[in-house]
């Protein structure tokens, strides 16, 4: 038997077809703010970079 690397899903291939399909609403700048500060009292490193960027993009929207 000879293995395949990576290994395909359509599952996975369909969900980001039908997520590029739909426009989703970017959550309000004071509600990505608290959660920045929530990941950032919990010391969750990948959070706050997760949340931090998600701010900057909901304020470049509004500007």
């Amino acid at each position: 038997m000879t293995a395949r690397w990576p290994v395909r899903r359509p599952t996975e291939h369909a969900a980001l077809r039908a997520v590029a399909r739909s426009a989703r609403p970017t959550p309000s700048v004071p509600a990505l703010m608290a959660a920045l500060l929530e990941a950032n009292e919990r010391r969750d490193r990948e959070g706050v970079c997760l949340a931090a960027h998600a701010v900057v993009r909901a304020a470049e929207e509004i500007s």
